[in-house]
């Protein structure tokens, strides 16, 4: 492990230039003035209905995700890096996915293995030969990025799936503005209000063969009791279209319509909220009770698009991360400009050899697993816990990876006491269609607890307002 950790608001003693406003708005009005606001905010979000619920948990269902009010802070040139080598890597998993279910040339050049894909947990043979409107399978990616010093970030993994927080991206923002709009008024914050219209266009864009003028437009939802229903509403209120469940949808003659006062109308492309396994009870779980029955026929048909697309999960587990820096050479022949961490594969004998040897300084992680559950994290286990870990590893070893621990930058949070620096990562988002776009802001995600390195909300993490500032020159 590093023995230095970045601190992104300070330079040793000096602040950095880019929290210069937060340094002069807390010489002005106090720490005080600050802790009153994040009841405001608080009281802010349970009236907008904010709310993030987890699976398996007892308590409240309705319960606020912690919001941090100190935002986090990129100045112009930190941002172009995040941005270029975000939408880098999404071009290039947008490409091997394609490339999967198509010709697999990447795997014909022995670049990846083929069980890599064909026996992948979300591979779905049911897509081979596919091909979606331009040739994009994942519309929005999220790219999660930690880092380790002023010019050093890395990409901890990519969720090509259903990723979720873009909501919470927006929702922050228009608290922060509320409670500090003197911060704002001079425009050197870049906006974020513009991705209801950037996603919405993205597709527009992807409409499918058959369909002739404006696409007809929803969001399909598992229902209220999703974790994230609040994201799933929230983005259909956003673009002006419908929030749909399973039963509002039909198909009938390879064709989707759903249910509307007016009677059944036409859905041209589905943003779907929920897993592939549920989505068609016709080609996947017969018991899904959340799907839309003969919905991948009328895929396959060209009658209506499917984002992220069925069978995008290939794209992101843990073992296919480690092969990315290798998809951006070959499909784009660019070096990556995010790299990744390193990453040992426990299921190769020397790779596994040195992690058992090592665990005490690795984090472990399950391939197919998300939420910062199935891992361990070797400097802050005890050593029974290591031990009941290197009997899963011996058992099991296909299931993991490892990477080093590394020393997360910190930026500063409020506490009762004042500010104090905490661990975070950032999750961009990509948004794919005719082109490539992001919003100039991402996901903040803070471990609140001092000295933790579990940042996600569902472990007991926070998020921040995350602000990128204009360039001197265009402010």
């Amino acid at each position: 492990m590093q023995d230095t950790i970045f601190n992104e608001m300070k330079n040793g003693a000096i602040d950095r230039p880019e929290y210069r406003v937060v340094v002069d708005w807390l010489q002005r009005h106090g720490v005080e003035a600050l802790q009153s606001r994040r009841a405001e905010a608080e009281a802010l979000f349970r009236r907008i209905g904010i709310t993030f619920a987890v699976y398996g948990e007892g308590g409240d269902p309705d319960r606020l995700i912690p919001f941090d009010m100190v935002p986090r802070i990129f100045n112009a040139g930190e941002w172009d890096m995040i941005e270029s080598g975000s939408i880098q890597r999404a071009c290039a998993l947008n490409a091997f996915i394609a490339d999967a279910f198509g010709a697999r040339e990447i795997i014909k050049a022995g670049i990846i293995p083929e069980e890599m894909v064909t026996q992948n947990p979300a591979y779905l043979d049911q897509m081979n030969g596919y091909r979606p409107p331009h040739d994009v399978w994942a519309h929005i990616i999220g790219v999660d990025l930690v880092r380790t010093g002023p010019d050093e970030f890395f990409v901890l993994e990519d969720n090509c799936r259903t990723p979720s927080g873009v909501s919470y991206v927006l929702q922050n923002r228009e608290v922060m503005s509320r409670m500090f709009p003197e911060l704002f008024r001079d425009g050197r914050i870049r906006p974020v209000d513009g991705y209801a219209d950037i996603l919405a266009e993205a597709m527009q864009s992807v409409a499918p063969p058959n369909c002739s003028g404006t696409p007809t437009m929803a969001i399909l939802t598992p229902g209220q009791f999703n974790s994230a229903y609040f994201e799933h509403s929230y983005l259909a209120d956003m673009m002006g279209i419908e929030l749909v469940e399973g039963p509002d949808l039909i198909v009938d003659d390879q064709k989707v319509y759903m249910r509307t006062t007016h009677g059944f109308e036409q859905v041209h492309v589905i943003y779907r909220r929920i897993d592939d396994d549920f989505l068609d009870p016709a080609m996947f779980r017969e018991d899904s009770m959340i799907g839309v029955r003969g919905l991948m026929d009328a895929m396959m048909a060209g009658n209506v698009t499917v984002i992220n697309m069925p069978g995008t999960g290939i794209a992101d587990d843990k073992a296919t991360y480690i092969h990315v820096p290798d998809m951006i050479r070959f499909y784009l022949g660019e070096e990556p400009i995010i790299p990744n961490v390193q990453t040992f594969r426990c299921d190769q004998s020397d790779d596994l050899a040195y992690v058992l040897d090592n665990l005490a300084d690795l984090v472990v992680k399950e391939v197919q697993g998300s939420g910062g559950y199935g891992m361990l994290i070797g400097p802050t286990s005890t050593k029974a816990e290591i031990a009941e870990f290197a009997a899963k590893l011996r058992s099991t070893p296909n299931n993991y990876i490892a990477q080093p621990t590394l020393s997360l930058s910190t930026a500063p949070i409020l506490t009762d006491a004042g500010l104090a620096p905490r661990h975070v990562d950032l999750r961009p988002f990509v948004v794919s269609g005719e082109t490539n776009r992001m919003v100039p802001s991402g996901l903040s995600r803070v471990a609140l607890r001092e000295g933790s390195l579990v940042v996600n909300s569902s472990q007991g993490g926070g998020v921040k307002d995350t602000w990128v500032l204009r360039s001197e020159e265009t402010s």
